[in-house]
C-alpha cells in the first residue's frame, strides 16, 4: 500500500532513468517562485508565477511526520525556492524547520537565496546541510539570467558565514549553458571562491532546454539565438521530455569543473547527465552525504533508531 501524504512527496523526477540522487523526501512550503530564472524547468507544469505559500501548510505538515520514514532526509525544496523574497516576513521556511527540527529530521536545503543564514540557528539543531546555487560570479549576468535572486556575490558571503556556523555546505553550478557561463577561467574562479567560503560539494549539470524556458533564454540573450539553435535544435538530443546537448558537448562543458573541484578538494559530481564514474566522485549528487559531517547526525540517528518518542 502507497503511503499518500499531504504536502510531502518521496523524491521522483519524473522517474528519470538519469537520476542519481538518493532516496529522500521533498517539501516545498510555497507553489511558484519569484526569483523567475530564465531557466527553470518547474515553469512547464506549474507555470511562471511568483512565490506564494500553500495554504495550510503546516497543518498538513504536522499530519505528514508521523507517516514518514524519519531516517529518510528531506529536501526543500527541489523546484520552488524556499528562501523567496517575502520569506523574510513570512517565515513560513522557518516554522517549517523548527517543526523538523522538534523531529530531529534530516534536512538538505537547497537555495538561491542568502536568507538561508537567518535560520542557522534552527540548521544546527537538526543533522542539516546546504546547497547553494551559483552558476556564475558576474553579478551584472547573474541579474539577466536570475532576475528575482539575490547576487552571487551575496550568496558566496552566505556560503561562508554558513559554514564559519559548523554548518555543512555546497554549491550547485548549475545549469552550465553554452556562451553564457561556460568560460573554463570562470568556472576555476568560482570553484575557487567557493572553496575559500567553506564549501565542501559541488554537483553541476548542464541547460536541458524545455520548450518554455528556451523560448525565454532566446528572448533574453538574443545574440546567442544562433549558437542555441544549433547546439539544441539541430544537434540536441531529446532525453525524457528536455533536449539534452549531445554527450561530447556536455562532457567538453562539465569536465574542467568536475576536475578542479577535486584539485580544490571538493567531492564533485554532475546531475542527471549519464556520463559515466569520472564524472562522479561524490558519495551523493545532491549533496545529502554533507548531512552526516553535522554534529547532530549521530545523535538523531541513534535516537531514532531506538524508536524515541519524537515531538509534535
Amino acid at each position: 500500500m502507497v503511503t499518500r501524504f499531504n504536502v510531502i512527496s518521496v523524491f521522483d523526477p519524473w522517474k528519470s532513468p538519469l537520476c542519481t540522487c538518493p532516496r529522500k523526501y521533498s517539501l516545498h512550503p510555497y507553489t511558484g517562485c519569484s526569483h523567475f530564472c530564465l531557466y527553470c524547468y518547474a515553469t512547464s507544469y506549474i507555470g511562471r508565477k511568483p512565490s506564494t505559500p500553500k495554504k495550510h501548510f503546516l497543518e498538513r505538515l504536522r499530519r505528514d511526520l508521523g507517516r514518514i520514514n524519519p531516517l529518510l532526509p528531506v529536501e526543500m525544496s527541489t523546484s520552488s525556492d524556499p528562501y523567496p523574497p517575502l520569506e523574510e516576513w513570512v517565515l513560513l521556511t522557518r516554522k517549517t524547520l523548527q517543526l523538523l527540527a522538534e523531529n530531529c529530521l534530516q534536512v538538505l536545503i537547497t537555495t538561491k537565496s542568502d536568507i538561508v543564514f537567518r535560520d542557522a540557528d534552527l540548521l544546527l539543531e537538526t543533522p542539516s546541510a546546504v546547497m547553494i546555487t551559483i552558476t556564475t560570479i558576474d553579478d551584472e549576468l547573474a541579474k539577466r539570467l536570475e532576475p528575482g535572486a539575490p547576487s552571487p556575490s551575496r550568496r558566496i558571503k552566505a556560503l561562508e558565514k554558513l559554514a564559519g556556523k559548523g554548518i555543512p555546505v555546497g554549491v550547485r553550478i548549475d545549469p552550465v549553458i553554452p556562451g553564457l557561463n561556460d568560460d573554463p577561467n570562470m568556472l576555476r574562479e568560482l570553484i575557487d571562491r567557493i572553496a575559500d567560503a567553506g564549501a565542501q560539494h559541488i554537483v553541476t549539470s548542464t541547460y536541458k532546454a524545455r520548450w518554455d524556458n528556451y523560448k525565454r533564454m532566446i528572448n533574453g540573450f538574443p545574440d546567442k539565438k544562433e549558437l542555441w539553435e544549433k547546439l539544441y535544435r539541430e544537434e540536441g538530443v531529446r532525453i525524457h521530455g528536455y533536449i539534452y546537448l549531445r554527450e561530447e558537448t556536455r562532457r567538453k562543458l562539465l569536465k574542467p569543473i568536475i576536475q578542479h573541484a577535486l584539485e580544490k578538494g571538493l567531492t564533485a559530481a554532475t546531475c542527471r547527465e549519464g556520463l559515466g564514474p569520472e564524472y562522479f566522485k561524490a558519495p551523493s549528487c545532491d549533496g545529502t552525504h554533507l548531512i552526516r559531517k553535522h554534529p547532530k547526525y549521530g545523535e538523531c540517528r541513534a535516537r531514532i533508531s531506538r524508536g524515541v518518542k519524537r515531538l509534535f
